[in-house]
């Protein structure tokens, strides 16, 4: 099995990778499946069941109306995003779909999106099940999906085992573990990121591969702009207001003032912008979920404006070394909060985003797989209990903490030789045993926690 860091960080529409991402992605692979398989001509109707996570707080997170988009064959990286409500809204309204974006079928929004808040499918909390009927009534096609994180969406017959998109190409430096890492980049002296970019060029050359991570750097940094200019009130019922809007005015228009810790306000704001951009259902990158979209961005704008010397050369090593620690959450745990909590979320995404910054700033990769460590053991524990089942509160300043924890303890294993008592490897081992101890209320349910503990309005 191989991941490429392409898969890692992908263009997607707000506000989850794992509820409003995967579930079109599965939707359209299903609409696609139909044409494929001859049995789009005879379908009159297409019916959805979300199950688990994804039916307690579907309709928060944008899920049934991901369903309906995917049904009609569009795709997270290019939907528009201006006009997907509206997309969706009409459909309801004129009681219609076009499957693929061109088979009409009849379509009742109350009947054929049913989101069950009780009931799960086996392998993953992120369930859903699809079915074509034709003119009779009866069943033409049926298949369940799992969205198990990131984006990342597997077929109905996988197991609980077999979480992750199956590539069994041949690597030059095949790793599963942060020690087998370590000893590739001893045994080499190569450092995390050559590693990294060497696999890459499995796919892709690296004058492509330099192009498509400048481009989601790109993206990244338009979803800042686009954060810091979108004021008002967030989608959803909770009445919270964009607070990157007059964050960055403050910011910009007291250029003389001289507080040590300014740059941190900066890194606030870099993820705020991102983090209200996704809950809007903006354009974001997962990096390496919609939930803790900011943190990676939030830290590699750090890099950017504060870093002496920074350039696209350093963008690209520390979207590299990232996404060699995101794929050994991914393989070895999980990166769902509805399967380990938020800590599979936020906590990833500060341990990549650790590494990465650690890395550009001169670390060797025993200090860059130190940072990595920090960032997840300090985020051990964190559930995910979204209030309103909506990616706001807590998830917005989390990300904006995430990401001031994350250039910490890149600086604070900068001044250590790379040796620790707890690696990489058993602080992920951690992560996953923690999540599977965690009660279900506290994972992406909104049954728990704060979800339950603070009004709603």
């Amino acid at each position: 099995m191989a991941l490429s860091a392409l898969d890692l960080f992908s263009v997607g529409i707000g506000p989850s990778s794992s509820h409003t991402v995967g579930p079109m992605r599965a939707a359209k692979l299903f609409a696609d499946g139909l044409k494929s398989d001859g049995h789009l001509s005879s379908t009159k109707r297409v019916q959805a069941e979300l199950f688990g996570s994804l039916g307690a707080t579907g309709r928060g997170h944008g899920s049934d109306k991901a369903v309906v988009l995917g049904f009609q064959g569009l795709d997270p990286e290019t939907v528009d995003t201006a006009t997907a409500d509206d997309q969706v809204a009409a459909a309801a309204l004129d009681a219609e779909l076009r499957i693929g974006g061109e088979h009409r079928v009849d379509f009742n929004w109350d009947e054929d999106v049913v989101l069950h808040r009780r009931k799960s499918l086996p392998a993953h909390p992120n369930g859903m099940t699809f079915r074509a009927l034709d003119h009779t009534g009866a069943v033409l096609s049926e298949r369940s999906f799992y969205s198990v994180g990131g984006g990342f969406v597997v077929d109905g017959d996988a197991d609980a085992g077999d979480q992750v998109v199956s590539d069994a190409t041949i690597l030059p430096y095949p790793f599963a573990t942060a020690d087998e890492l370590l000893a590739i980049c001893k045994r080499e002296g190569m450092s995390i990121s050559d590693v990294m970019l060497a696999n890459e060029l499995t796919w892709r050359s690296e004058a492509e591969l330099r192009e498509k991570l400048l481009k989601l750097w790109a993206v990244m940094r338009q979803c800042v702009d686009n954060g810091c200019a979108a004021e008002g009130i967030l989608p959803g019922g909770l009445n919270v207001r964009r607070r990157a809007p007059s964050l960055f005015k403050t910011l910009t228009a007291d250029t003389g003032v001289t507080d040590p810790l300014r740059a941190m306000e900066w890194v606030n704001l870099f993820a705020l912008a991102v983090n209200e951009e996704n809950a809007a259902g903006g354009r974001i990158v997962t990096a390496p979920t919609n939930g803790a979209a900011g943190i990676v961005p939030a830290v590699l704008h750090y890099y950017v404006k504060f870093v002496p010397g920074a350039n696209d050369d350093g963008v690209i090593r520390f979207l590299l070394t990232a996404a060699a620690v995101g794929i050994l959450f991914k393989i070895n745990a999980s990166i769902s909060g509805a399967e380990v909590g938020c800590q599979g979320e936020v906590g990833s995404a500060c341990s990549m985003a650790a590494a990465g910054l650690c890395e550009v700033l001169g670390g060797t990769p025993e200090q860059v797989e130190n940072a990595a460590e920090v960032g997840i053991e300090h985020n051990l524990g964190l559930t995910c209990d979204p209030v309103g089942g909506l990616v706001q509160i807590p998830c917005i300043e989390r990300n904006a903490i995430a990401s001031v924890k994350a250039i910490n303890a890149a600086r604070l294993c900068l001044h250590g030789d790379g040796s620790h008592k707890v690696s990489l490897d058993k602080a992920i081992k951690t992560m996953r045993e923690t999540g599977a101890d965690m009660m279900t209320k506290y994972k992406e349910t909104s049954r728990g926690g704060l979800a339950v503990n603070v009004i709603e309005c």
